[in-house]
Protein backbone atom coordinates (compact mmCIF):
# COMPACT_ATOMS: atom_id res chain seq x y z
CA UNK A 1 0.00 0.00 0.00
CA UNK A 2 1.10 3.52 -0.23
CA UNK A 3 2.33 5.67 2.34
CA UNK A 4 0.35 8.62 1.86
CA UNK A 5 -3.36 7.46 2.52
CA UNK A 6 -5.89 8.34 -0.39
CA UNK A 7 -7.98 11.54 0.90
CA UNK A 8 -11.99 11.31 -0.09
CA UNK A 9 -14.91 14.18 0.80
CA UNK A 10 -18.64 13.75 1.22
CA UNK A 11 -19.83 18.07 0.46
CA UNK A 12 -23.25 18.85 0.96
CA UNK A 13 -24.21 22.20 1.54
CA UNK A 14 -25.73 20.99 4.93
CA UNK A 15 -23.79 17.95 5.88
CA UNK A 16 -27.02 16.74 7.48
CA UNK A 17 -28.29 13.89 5.28
CA UNK A 18 -26.38 12.81 1.76
CA UNK A 19 -22.69 13.47 3.11
CA UNK A 20 -23.47 11.76 6.48
CA UNK A 21 -25.03 8.92 4.95
CA UNK A 22 -22.03 9.06 2.51
CA UNK A 23 -19.56 9.17 5.10
CA UNK A 24 -20.80 6.61 7.28
CA UNK A 25 -21.23 3.85 4.24
CA UNK A 26 -17.33 5.12 3.29
CA UNK A 27 -16.23 4.36 7.12
CA UNK A 28 -17.59 0.89 6.52
CA UNK A 29 -16.50 0.27 3.25
CA UNK A 30 -12.51 1.29 4.49
CA UNK A 31 -13.24 -1.38 7.65
CA UNK A 32 -14.13 -3.80 4.92
CA UNK A 33 -11.77 -3.85 2.61
CA UNK A 34 -8.80 -3.46 5.67
CA UNK A 35 -7.82 0.09 4.36
CA UNK A 36 -7.74 2.14 7.28
CA UNK A 37 -4.69 3.46 7.25
CA UNK A 38 -4.75 3.72 3.32
CA UNK A 39 -7.80 5.81 3.53
CA UNK A 40 -8.75 9.45 5.17
CA UNK A 41 -12.30 10.26 4.84
CA UNK A 42 -13.60 13.87 5.64
CA UNK A 43 -17.45 15.19 5.02
CA UNK A 44 -18.55 18.62 5.83
CA UNK A 45 -20.89 21.36 3.89
CA UNK A 46 -20.50 24.99 3.08
CA UNK A 47 -23.24 26.04 4.97
CA UNK A 48 -23.96 23.24 7.99
CA UNK A 49 -26.96 22.26 9.80
CA UNK A 50 -27.59 22.47 13.41
CA UNK A 51 -28.38 18.65 13.12
CA UNK A 52 -28.53 15.45 11.04
CA UNK A 53 -32.00 15.52 9.71
CA UNK A 54 -33.80 13.21 12.22
CA UNK A 55 -35.43 11.04 8.37
CA UNK A 56 -31.69 10.23 7.83
CA UNK A 57 -30.79 9.25 11.19
CA UNK A 58 -33.89 6.89 11.57
CA UNK A 59 -32.96 4.89 7.88
CA UNK A 60 -29.50 4.46 8.28
CA UNK A 61 -30.44 3.18 11.63
CA UNK A 62 -32.77 0.37 9.78
CA UNK A 63 -29.14 -0.23 7.96
CA UNK A 64 -27.51 -0.15 11.22
CA UNK A 65 -25.61 2.91 11.63
CA UNK A 66 -26.02 5.35 14.32
CA UNK A 67 -26.00 8.35 13.43
CA UNK A 68 -27.65 10.41 16.04
CA UNK A 69 -24.24 11.61 18.36
CA UNK A 70 -23.05 13.04 14.43
CA UNK A 71 -23.16 16.53 14.26
CA UNK A 72 -22.70 19.07 10.35
CA UNK A 73 -19.60 20.35 10.21
CA UNK A 74 -18.02 23.06 7.81
CA UNK A 75 -15.16 22.03 5.20
CA UNK A 76 -13.16 24.17 3.84
CA UNK A 77 -11.92 25.03 0.23
CA UNK A 78 -8.40 24.24 1.50
CA UNK A 79 -9.36 20.77 3.18
CA UNK A 80 -11.17 19.95 -0.08
CA UNK A 81 -8.02 20.76 -2.31
CA UNK A 82 -5.73 18.22 -0.31
CA UNK A 83 -8.20 15.63 -1.13
CA UNK A 84 -7.88 12.88 -4.17
CA UNK A 85 -11.62 12.17 -4.58
CA UNK A 86 -14.69 14.57 -3.73
CA UNK A 87 -18.05 13.58 -4.09
CA UNK A 88 -20.65 16.35 -3.69
CA UNK A 89 -24.31 15.20 -3.18
CA UNK A 90 -25.76 17.56 -6.23
CA UNK A 91 -26.31 21.01 -4.25
CA UNK A 92 -23.19 22.09 -2.99
CA UNK A 93 -21.86 25.35 -3.27
CA UNK A 94 -18.09 23.69 -3.92
CA UNK A 95 -15.54 26.05 -4.98
CA UNK A 96 -11.96 24.88 -5.06
CA UNK A 97 -9.60 27.50 -5.36
CA UNK A 98 -6.71 25.19 -5.97
CA UNK A 99 -5.56 23.79 -9.38
CA UNK A 100 -8.92 21.27 -9.90
CA UNK A 101 -7.04 18.77 -12.06
CA UNK A 102 -5.33 16.90 -9.22
CA UNK A 103 -8.78 16.33 -7.41
CA UNK A 104 -11.41 14.18 -8.77
CA UNK A 105 -14.82 15.96 -8.15
CA UNK A 106 -17.78 13.78 -8.56
CA UNK A 107 -21.57 15.32 -8.50
CA UNK A 108 -23.61 12.67 -7.82
CA UNK A 109 -26.37 14.49 -8.25
CA UNK A 110 -28.50 13.22 -5.44
CA UNK A 111 -31.80 14.06 -4.07
CA UNK A 112 -32.41 16.27 -0.77
CA UNK A 113 -33.30 13.74 2.00
CA UNK A 114 -34.57 16.73 3.86
CA UNK A 115 -38.14 17.20 3.88
CA UNK A 116 -38.80 13.71 2.27
CA UNK A 117 -40.17 10.67 3.85
CA UNK A 118 -38.72 7.59 5.04
CA UNK A 119 -39.43 5.85 2.15
CA UNK A 120 -37.81 8.34 0.15
CA UNK A 121 -34.83 8.27 2.15
CA UNK A 122 -34.27 5.17 2.16
CA UNK A 123 -34.08 4.68 -1.73
CA UNK A 124 -31.37 8.06 -1.40
CA UNK A 125 -29.74 6.15 1.32
CA UNK A 126 -29.53 2.84 -1.06
CA UNK A 127 -28.28 5.23 -3.96
CA UNK A 128 -25.80 6.57 -1.75
CA UNK A 129 -24.33 2.84 -0.29
CA UNK A 130 -23.89 1.80 -4.11
CA UNK A 131 -21.75 4.92 -5.25
CA UNK A 132 -20.05 4.60 -2.13
CA UNK A 133 -19.00 1.06 -2.60
CA UNK A 134 -18.25 1.40 -6.73
CA UNK A 135 -16.04 4.46 -5.82
CA UNK A 136 -14.28 2.25 -2.92
CA UNK A 137 -13.54 -0.72 -5.77
CA UNK A 138 -11.81 2.27 -7.79
CA UNK A 139 -9.72 3.46 -4.38
CA UNK A 140 -8.86 -0.52 -3.45
CA UNK A 141 -7.53 -0.40 -7.27
CA UNK A 142 -5.68 2.62 -6.68
CA UNK A 143 -4.12 1.73 -3.24
CA UNK A 144 -3.03 -2.12 -4.04
CA UNK A 145 -1.82 -1.51 -7.41
CA UNK A 146 0.71 0.91 -6.25
CA UNK A 147 1.80 -0.70 -3.34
Amino acid sequence: MTDTPVRVAFVCVQNAGRSQMSTAFAERERDRRGLGDAVQIRTGGTRPAEHVHDVVVDAMGEAGFDLSDRSPGAISSDELAACDYVATMGCSTLDLDADRSAVDVRDWALDDPDGADLEGVRAIRDEIRDRVSALFDEIEREVTTSA
